[in-house]
């Protein structure tokens, strides 16, 4: 037997002593403790490991309280690389406090219950460690006593919230001698949810309260590490936090423990004897740049693991799209102007874009410029560094589409925006000309909203017919079906009235490699409707009129054909 895949397991503790497969990260330990960073901030994309490697930190500097559960914890890092590392590593096992919060929760529709998530993951960590404060409590002040209860029991008023983390390293250090290691994961989350939702300027607020107290001046704090997608500016939230030390994408060090080096995905491929598929994984899950370190998404190459082991021949999928809501590519899409709609089709396209970096950016800075947004796509993980370069005292990079996965976030996003703004207009005249045979007015009106639109051409038939059946699929006194999507090789598209005796009809697509093509196409399509005797179906359904359309495309030019209103009995001669 194979061990396990931990799809879904980021508790450090639980992958080791239940025997899933593990990439070793330990030595991730090692760096913090050899540069010293007293707060450290971790940007990194989302499902990139920063809550498993946070969980390793902990069960590794953590002093429980008690003698035989650390070492229970001290044995989870048995065989791992930073047993190798030396003593200056080895002897920091087991030596501090540890409060490790995940802000995750805290993804909500109104600041109250935000502020009440966030209240119920501190409450947690105050429990957890409840049996220290109970067994020592006379090194306490009764107030601190009276505080850290009613943090405890979720009793505690918002002000006494934001000073919590700060309460807690004091009286850790009064009854341990040790002082705090604080660990707080996502803490962009709530953030990123307030901004959406509309309440971003209080959210911010209060989580600068609760750092500020924490990691500003806290003399009883050994360091704290904190992970998130973005790195938000020292002035929204950081404030006056000149010790803290940023690592984003862009930095060298740390780089490959976050994510899934080639070498690391090679050798878990080999253990599953799965080698075969390498190529496919490269493909759709690799091109991520963590400074100069070649890094794949951890989370897509886990669940293709998962698939391949029990069917090596399996289809990839895009994992990654379901982990969030993808806000952000949703908004870039809705709110891009001509040119910007230009840069999109440019990146899907497989070319690169030039953009200036933005160190330190806040959500409210999202709309303010497009290098802005274009920054957010960048450390969110929907752009990949292909180079960077200096120029006016400034840093730039030339930035492309990581892979395949992320492509498809790119398309199946366009696609539904499309099919929103589709579902807005008003296609009356369109279905005039279809139902008078004016195959010239059909094109006009398919340019224009092709011009409007955002188009992809690397899977240019699905676009176009995604595009085309949404804009049929208006029509109330039709029913359109899409025979593309059922996979029966049958027309693409047909079109009918409820009533046998109404009118029916079918379009055949083509797209042309070339603006010379589409006439000679759009001619091809038509006559493939009467050669393969796609009427039939129709036919036998009990519709007298039928009428056809050869449709061809080449980028934001459509090219249409018309076949006639014939009877059945003609055109299954």
């Amino acid at each position: 037997m194979k061990k396990p895949l931990p799809i879904g397991v980021d508790n450090f503790e639980k992958i080791v002593t239940d025997g899933y497969y593990y990439i070793d990260k330990t030595m991730l330990i090692k760096e913090l403790l050899d540069l010293k960073g007293e707060v450290n901030l971790f940007t990194r994309p989302r499902r990139f490991g920063k809550t498993l490697n946070l969980s390793m930190l902990r069960y590794f500097f953590e002093d429980t309280g008690d003698e035989k559960a650390n070492e229970r914890n001290k044995s989870l890092f048995q065989g791992m690389k930073i047993m190798e590392a030396g003593e200056s590593c080895t002897d920091q096992i087991g030596m501090y406090p540890v409060f490790e919060l995940t802000l995750k929760s805290a993804k909500q529709e109104d600041y109250d219950m935000a502020v009440y998530m966030i209240q119920n993951a501190v409450s947690v960590e105050f429990e957890r460690h409840r049996h220290i404060v109970e067994g020592e409590k006379e090194y306490l002040s009764a107030r601190e006593y009276e505080q850290y209860t009613a943090i405890a029991e979720g009793k505690a008023e918002e002000k006494t919230l934001r000073n919590s983390l700060q309460l807690f390293c004091q009286c850790m250090y009064k009854i341990t001698g040790k002082k705090t290691v604080i660990l707080i994961d996502e803490y962009d989350v709530p953030l990123e949810s307030a901004y959406f939702s509309g309440f971003y300027d209080k959210m911010a607020g209060f989580i600068r309260s609760l750092f500020e107290a924490a990691l500003k001046t806290n003399q009883y704090l050994q360091f704290a590490v904190i992970t998130g997608c973005l790195r938000i500016s020292k002035e929204s939230i950081f404030t006056g936090l000149n010790h803290l030390k940023i690592i984003s994408i862009l930095d060298q060090r740390y780089s490959e423990h976050f994510g899934f080096t080639e070498a690391e995905v090679r050798q878990m491929m080999a253990y599953y004897g799965i080698e075969s598929r390498f190529s496919v994984m490269k493909e759709w899950y690799d091109g991520y740049a963590f400074g100069n370190t070649e890094v794949y998404n951890p989370w897509s190459v886990i669940n293709f693991m998962y698939d391949l082991y029990a069917d090596v021949n399996a289809f990839p999928r895009p994992y990654w799209i379901n982990t969030s809501s993808n806000d952000i590519i949703k908004d870039l899409v809705a709110r891009s102007d001509r040119e910007m709609k230009g840069q999109i089709e440019t990146i899907l396209s497989g070319e690169t874009l030039d953009i200036q970096v933005h160190e330190e950016v806040t959500y409210g800075d999202m709309h303010s410029n497009e290098e802005s947004l274009w920054n957010f796509l960048y450390f969110t993980g929907y752009l990949t560094k292909e180079s960077e370069y200096f120029k006016e005292s400034s840093i730039f990079l030339r930035v492309r589409i990581p892979n395949v996965e992320v492509k498809t976030i790119y398309q199946n996003t366009i696609l539904n925006w499309m099919k929103d703004v589709i579902k807005k207009e008003d296609f009356r005249d369109l279905y005039q000309a279809m139902e008078d045979g004016n195959a010239q007015r059909m094109a006009d009106i398919l340019n224009g909203q092709l011009f409007r639109t955002i188009s992809f051409y690397d899977s240019a038939e699905n676009f176009y017919h995604g595009f085309l059946a949404g804009i049929l699929s208006q029509s109330e006194n039709y029913l359109v079906k899409s025979n593309r999507e059922s996979g029966n090789g049958r027309s693409d598209i047909m079109v009918k009235s409820p009533s046998l005796r109404g009118r029916s009809f079918i379009l055949e697509l083509k797209v042309s490699d070339s603006i010379d093509d589409l006439e000679r196409d759009a001619e091809r399509a038509l006559q493939q409707i009467y050669d393969k005797k796609y009427a039939e179906e129709l036919r036998t359904e009990g519709y007298r009129r039928i009428d056809c359309y050869g449709v061809s495309f080449f980028r934001k030019d459509c090219e249409i054909r018309f076949g006639g209103g014939q009877s059945v009995s003609m055109l299954s001669k």
